[in-house]
């Protein structure tokens, strides 16, 4: 990539931009300073588009139509994968990981994460169907049921997707579902459980079985394990809704005797009747009579009981829980085997990519290494990164690298869990770990040779200096390597100098965004190389503007030097401020100062006599003409003037000069609590007054390195507040 065009139209906020990136130097890199809501996370979410190959659009005014051309150098489109946007932290944390383990890259996180939603969807339908097959209350908790799945088919609580992939040959060539409709928590529950392991309740149903066994066989119809009266039920009920009698079909029973079933009443009449020979035994019958007995010690067990009632053809399977408790299982499963066989599906295709996913991090694990030496070394952070299964790694018993975390404290450290560590973390602390996937995606597009242009963010907001230098050494090491383009956007101005200072960015390419109604254009920088002293210094004498706006700074100058005794120091903030004698300072008062900073004044000003505040009037007017820009002396002179003109019109309201000779500091607001007490009524002079007070004061007490609020305010709303001021009524 060597030259970038961008055309934006209705992009997220951006009315209009158009710009250029030349990138044939040997650091291709760009920086913008742009204040907040002047077009930053709208370009940066453009660009975000592009990567993740989706349109843009205006979120608001959604019918308006968008443009959004960003072509190199031979008007091609940006390929979506050349694209990486470093987005600021809140909004690269604003969702919840599902995983600890950090995978080759964030595409890939994502795609781990969707395969573990997609199997929670699944298994979420398969829990809430095992619920209702098992005739539970919804206040059962599903993990509840996944421990009693789990149970039946292993020895553990904690192996669900085993026991389904147990039982799953089985269910191949089952139709049966004998247990369907089971109430299982009547079955299985401990109180019942555990009257069921008794010595006397095992021998009650050993012989009830027994009874039972003869009975089945001796029936003419009935056979153990093959035909017993559920089954014959079911097929009554198969046969007839499938309209099998109603097309005068017949079925055969064989006995001693054939015989001839030719309607639904008389296949169920006969299997009735086989039933009650069984279940009518006077043994059978007190031997379930006896077991009866034996559950009336709790409401669960006399709940169990009169289920048995109900469901006679339970009991012989009592003598072996266990293999019941798998069998209705399995008729649930059987039931609902759309369910069950969504799950395995989803679970069977997540193992498989997961399986590929490990193996391709498997494959970047060195690289994640690098990455955490270069965290370790450059950042300052209360804690160091290891990876805690590097050996096993390395052996291939694990795939995937799992970080760990030692947390230290003077000479004492301690392993933390992520979680742990994140609460005990400040903002700037757990942006630098954020920091970390960043650098390990920059790392291996570095490494797959891979041409990348990377958007940043504000990536150093919230950031300490310690580690905001450390993204900027990092930054300026990336600005090397080869493939690699870089816009850097920013509304933190020292990080902006400070990428020029280091290095990272070259002055011809420090960009700043000025918006004009609604146009946004990016102009060369101004003012980053600490403008008091190589430009206004020396334009003192021959621009107006500047000269105005450097009182500021002569006065910080002085008041370092000499302190605010020296005669200067007052006199210049009488031009800050209005005072008694802010009328009388001079042009040639005001050369005076400067010979006294600097030496010898280049020449003297045309009008000595002319009075300073005049002269600031006069800028000010000047400044209204000008169109909106990024040069400093224009808003410098419209906060000087705005305040001026405010305080000499409160002063002249309250008209009490001891009260104004008393005021020592903070005049401004002082003068603003005396005119909202002096006139209550003027509501709205008193906001334009507060305006005043909130807006100036930073803009106006300034020093060499400290001047960034003054870029973020737009010379519009500083000539509306100058011209309200103005007009406010006498």
């Amino acid at each position: 990539m060597k030259t970038l065009t961008i055309t934006l139209e209705h992009c997220y906020g951006i009315k209009k931009l158009e710009a250029q990136f030349d990138f044939k130097q040997k650091q291709k890199v760009y920086s913008v300073y742009a204040p907040n809501g002047a077009m930053k996370s709208s370009f940066a979410k453009t660009f975000k588009d592009i990567s993740e190959g989706v349109l843009s659009s205006d979120r608001i005014f959604t019918k308006r139509s968008t443009i959004r051309s960003i072509t190199d150098e031979s008007g091609k489109d940006l390929e979506s994968d050349s694209v990486f946007v470093v987005s600021p932290y809140d909004e690269f944390f604003g969702h919840t990981e599902k995983t600890s383990t950090l995978l080759v890259n964030e595409a890939l996180r994502k795609e781990y994460e969707q395969l573990h939603e997609k199997v929670e969807t699944a298994e979420h339908e398969f829990l809430v169907a095992m619920r209702e097959e098992a005739g539970m209350s919804k206040r059962k908790p599903l993990p509840d049921v996944k421990k009693e799945i789990s149970l039946a088919f292993t020895s553990s609580s904690e192996s669900f997707y085993r026991a389904l992939t147990r039982v799953q040959p089985e269910l191949q060539d089952e139709v049966k579902t004998p247990w369907q409709g089971v109430k299982y928590d009547i079955i299985f529950n401990d109180k019942v459980l555990k009257i069921l392991s008794k010595k006397d309740i095992r021998d009650i149903l050993a012989d009830y079985v027994t009874k039972y066994n003869e009975l089945i066989a001796a029936s003419t119809y009935f056979k153990q394990g093959v035909f017993n009266y559920y089954n014959a039920s079911s097929i009554a009920k198969q046969l007839a809704s499938h309209g099998f009698f109603k097309a005068r079909h017949t079925v055969r029973l064989n006995a001693d005797e054939p015989l001839e079933i030719a309607s639904m009443d008389q296949l169920e009449e006969l299997i009735q009747k086989e039933k009650n020979q069984i279940t009518n035994d006077e043994t059978l019958k007190k031997k379930f009579a006896a077991l009866e007995q034996q559950l009336v010690g709790n409401a669960e067990c006399r709940e169990f009981r009169d289920y048995l009632d109900t469901r006679q053809d339970l009991v012989p399977m009592l003598q072996n829980i266990d293999a019941l408790r798998e069998e209705i299982w399995k008729s649930y499963f059987i039931h609902r085997m759309d369910c069950y066989e969504r799950l395995m599906g989803e679970h069977k295709k997540a193992q498989k990519r997961r399986r590929e996913i490990e193996a391709e991090a498997e494959k970047q694990r060195t690289q994640w290494e690098e990455v955490i030496e270069i965290f370790n070394e450059r950042f300052f952070v209360p804690f160091r990164l290891v990876a805690k299964n590097r050996i096993q790694v390395m052996l291939g018993d694990d795939k995937m690298l799992s970080l760990g975390f030692i947390f230290q404290d003077g000479h004492e450290h301690a392993d933390v869990e992520r979680d742990s560590l994140m609460q005990v973390l400040s903002t700037g602390e757990k942006k630098a770990l954020y920091v970390l996937n960043i650098i390990f995606e920059m790392e291996a597009r570095k490494k797959a040779a891979k041409p990348t242009l990377f958007v940043f963010d504000d990536i150093a907001d919230s950031f300490d200096y310690k580690n905001k230098y450390a993204i900027i050494q990092y930054l300026h090491d990336i600005s090397l390597e080869a493939p690699f383009c870089q816009i850097i956007l920013t509304h933190n101005f020292d990080f902006y100098r400070t990428l020029e200072s280091r290095g990272v960015v070259a002055y011809p390419n420090c960009l700043m965004a000025v918006k004009k109604e609604g146009k946004i254009s990016l102009q060369r920088a101004a003012g980053i190389k600490n403008v008091f002293v190589k430009d206004w210094k020396h334009a003192f004498c021959s621009h107006h503007l500047k000269r105005i706006a450097s009182i500021p700074f002569m006065r910080n100058l002085i008041e370092y030097v000499s302190g605010e005794q020296h005669p200067d120091f007052s006199r210049l903030t009488s031009l800050l401020h209005w005072k008694a004698d802010s009328q009388s300072i001079t042009q040639k008062h005001l050369d005076d100062v400067y010979e006294a900073l600097f030496g010898q004044c280049p020449s003297k000003h045309d009008h000595p006599d002319q009075p300073v505040v005049d002269a600031i009037s006069d800028a000010a007017d000047q400044c209204l003409a000008a169109e909106e820009s990024i040069n400093f002396e224009n808003k410098i002179v419209l906060a000087m003037a705005t305040r001026l003109s405010a305080e000499r019109f409160m002063v002249e309201k309250i008209a009490d000069e001891p009260f104004l000779s008393s005021i020592a500091a903070n005049q401004t607001q002082k003068l603003l609590e005396r005119f909202k007490r002096n006139f209550a009524q003027e509501m709205t002079t008193i906001r334009t007054l507060s305006q005043v007070a909130l807006m100036t004061p930073e803009n106006i007490h300034l020093n060499s390195f400290m001047y960034e609020p003054i870029i973020d305010m737009s010379d519009d709303h500083l000539k509306r507040l100058y011209q309200h001021v103005c007009n406010l009524p006498g």
